[in-house]
């Protein structure tokens, strides 16, 4: 009996190295992590100008959303440079950023306690909302709804990929994912070719990602419009 204590006590020392290893290369390395404080933007949150790297910057942001998290176990502090993680009691409830939740849950400290987790469950009521609206009407989506949604469907395939039995789970949520975006994508064309500017209202049921695309394709098809019918010479009545 005299070994275990020692062993245990290597053991515990050995995973705290290697979690202060995974946050400080998350820190260092991750150019998301760089975004903090970031405020100036296009759009709301002034992100890129490029479609794909907005949405690489909305995920970045997310990854610095604060997000409640509960410990499973005790654990030191986590200290590295401008930031500090714990100490962790067995049962609290914390608030860290979500690349450190991450990477705690990695480590078996501590469980992300999301508000509206996304399942196939809600996918299903966001699917069924979005096929009785009207052709120009959108269903809110929950907060930060797309990197949620894309962070669930990488949790399934990996289950999946380790138990071909959950293959099903996967395609279920990708197919009503697909459908989802799909059917609201054609809502925001029709949007933004309407004619009109829409009201707050209509604009506050779009995501950030959803509202770019909306802004963008609303002042491509403005200006085709004013362009194409106009004359060399002006108007002259």
């Amino acid at each position: 009996m005299a070994d275990i204590a020692p062993k245990n006590a290597k053991s515990q020392v050995f995973r705290h190295k290697n979690l202060i290893q995974a946050i400080e290369f998350s820190f260092y390395i991750c150019p998301s992590h760089c975004l903090w404080g970031k405020t100036s933007a296009q759009g709301e949150l002034g992100l890129s100008a490029d479609p794909a790297k907005f949405i690489q910057d909305a995920d970045f942001v997310f990854e610095n959303t604060p997000v409640k998290v509960v410990a499973n176990r005790n654990n030191p502090a986590i200290e590295l440079p401008g930031i500090k993680v714990g100490p962790f009691q067995e049962g609290k409830e914390y608030e860290v950023m979500y690349w450190v939740a991450t990477e705690l849950k990695k480590a078996g400290i501590a469980r992300i306690r999301m508000e509206e987790p996304i399942d196939v469950t809600m996918l299903n009521k966001i699917h069924w909302k979005e096929r009785v609206q009207t052709s120009q009407k959108t269903t809110s989506l929950p907060e930060d709804f797309y990197p949620k949604l894309r962070r669930y469907l990488e949790e399934l395939n990996e289950q999946a990929i380790k138990k071909p039995e959950k293959r099903s789970d996967y395609e279920k949520a990708k197919n009503l994912s697909d459908d989802i975006t799909r059917m609201r994508l054609k809502k925001i064309v029709a949007l933004a070719s309407s004619g009109r500017d829409q009201t707050g209202q209509i604009l506050r049921s779009l995501t950030k990602e959803e509202k770019y695309v909306y802004e963008s394709l609303h002042k491509i098809i403005n200006d085709w419009k004013n362009g194409i019918l106009k004359s060399k010479g002006g108007d002259r009545t």
